[in-house]
Formats: C-alpha cells, structure tokens, sequence
C-alpha cells in the first residue's frame, strides 16, 4: 500500500455497537442529560413519603442506578480504547513524518509495563541530562 492509498472512508461502514456507543456516548455528555437524571433523582426523593420510603421505593433507584452504570462502563471503554486507538495512530504518523524520529517507538502501547519502564528511564535521563546542559549554558 502505498502512502496516497486511502486507509479511511467516512462511508465506511461502522458497526452497529460503534454507531450506537457514539450515540449514546455524546447524548450522556450533555448538560441536558445531567438535569434530566438530576430530575429523575429529585422526583424519586419527593415521590418517597408516599410510598413511605419502603424498600421497593430504595430498590427502584438502585437497581435503575446499577443497571445504567453497568452497561456506561461499557460504553465509556468503547469511546477510550477508539480514542486511544486514534491518537496512537496520529502519534505513529507524526513520529514517522519527522526526520531523525526513532520509528522503533511507534508501537510501544503494544509493549509490557516492563519494556515501557525501561523506555521511560531512558527519557528521564536524556531529560535531565538535557537539563544539565542547559543550565551549563545559563
């Protein structure tokens, strides 16, 4: 594949869980969607004295509390890892598009915590050795 091949479509065809996980993901991020669940929450409080606060009135608001945030943590993991998995690939272009940039470094989100540790030692240290060397110069 050459570089003009286009990798991506936007009439590609997502699939029915992404389509829905990016819809649910940007209608649960807006304001409005917090003051209806502020509302909901507000109704359920002032709907207790007449259901004198039974334990069917608590198991309402926690079983409705625990089968939402059951199913956003599902959610929440889909937006992350296709954000994540986007950066990683705009970092990747960027490091091989600069000259001089080490393109043994594209795939480190791929690497164990071990070999990433390693990594990241080496960057401290060129670091502070840049930092040496620039207080030498001041």
């Amino acid at each position: 594949m050459s570089s003009n091949d286009p990798i991506i479509h936007k009439s590609n065809k997502t699939s029915l869980f992404t389509r829905m996980a990016q819809a649910v993901a940007s209608w649960t991020g807006k304001p409005i969607t917090f003051f209806v669940a502020v509302s909901i929450i507000v109704v359920w409080a002032a709907s207790g004295p007449v259901f004198g606060f039974n334990d069917t009135w608590q198991l309402v608001i926690n079983t409705s509390t625990t089968i939402i945030t059951f199913l956003m943590v599902f959610i929440i993991q889909n937006s992350q890892n296709r954000d994540t998995a986007a950066m990683q690939i705009k970092l990747d272009e960027l490091i091989i598009r600069l000259d001089g940039a080490r393109e043994e470094l594209l795939d480190l989100e791929e690497l164990d915590e071990n070999d990433l540790v390693v990594i990241r030692r080496d960057f401290c240290k060129r670091a502070s050795a840049a930092r040496r060397k620039a207080d030498e110069k001041a």
